[in-house]
């Protein structure tokens, strides 16, 4: 039997990706699924923490970018995110998990406040952590908190869920000819420009060497063989772990 390759993973999960077959808001089908990957690797003992954005409901750029105080949006965004968050933890729950959601903003009666030590207890105990309103600071994105959070809880590697199966050179969709990578590094994906996740993130992550897989969600099983150390999606990373992986 294949050994898992990872034993405590940061999931991020754009708020698009729970839109499924509807226009707005989440697809109940869509959050089923994901629910059932998710506690296919929690049964195998894998620690799971995840980071979802609110895209789906309010995006905070794009509200500013159309007249709105960015502070204001940006709430309006982080507050998206927990009503993503209380879904994914509504499915997971019906499929016999545990799970907690932790926001960086104060939401008393309906989750906890974001404490590091107590998010790393409940994934020692299986519980599955998801965590909501972004940084709980204005002007950073869900990608940058999840970046914060898989470094502050020690995650081994954050999977970013996308809508295609990697990394390209161009947006795949309005250029078919695009070439995509399997593996980057963080100076290669910074210098180019590539739409992995901000620059923000980016530094985060390369700084702390901390290796981010980017996939396609909506592809069955692939969060599974990734757990597992297989070659989806792109991986982006430092030489040395690119070394380390190919031999």
């Amino acid at each position: 039997m294949a050994q898992l390759h990872y034993r405590r993973v940061l999931l991020k999960l754009s708020g698009e990706a729970l839109l499924g077959e509807v226009e707005y808001g989440v697809d109940p089908r869509i959050l089923v699924r994901l629910a059932s990957e998710i506690m296919e690797l929690n049964r195998l003992k894998v620690e799971i923490g995840i980071v979802v954005g609110g895209g789906n409901m309010f995006r905070g750029a794009g509200l500013a970018a159309a007249g709105m105080d960015r502070v204001t949006a940006d709430h309006m965004g982080m507050l998206a995110t927990v009503m993503n968050a209380l879904a994914l933890q509504d499915a997971i729950e019906r499929q016999g998990g545990f799970a907690r959601v932790m926001s960086a903003i104060r939401v008393n009666d309906v989750c906890e406040d974001y404490i590091r030590r107590r998010a790393v207890r409940h994934m020692e105990k299986g519980r599955i952590v998801i965590f909501a309103a972004g940084t709980g600071n204005p002007f950073f994105s869900t990608d940058s908190a999840a970046s914060l959070r898989a470094i502050e809880v020690n995650a081994e590697i954050m999977f970013k869920a996308t809508k295609v199966d990697g990394v390209y050179s161009a947006d795949p969709h309005k250029y078919p000819d695009a070439e995509r990578y399997r593996r980057l590094t963080y100076t290669d994906a910074l210098r180019r420009e590539l739409k992995v996740m901000d620059a923000t993130a980016l530094v985060m992550c390369k700084e702390n060497n901390l290796p981010l897989r980017v996939f396609n969600i909506f592809t069955p099983g692939d969060l599974k063989r990734a757990v597992y150390g297989e070659d989806v999606g792109t991986l982006v990373s430092e030489l040395t772990i690119h070394s380390q992986e190919q031999g």
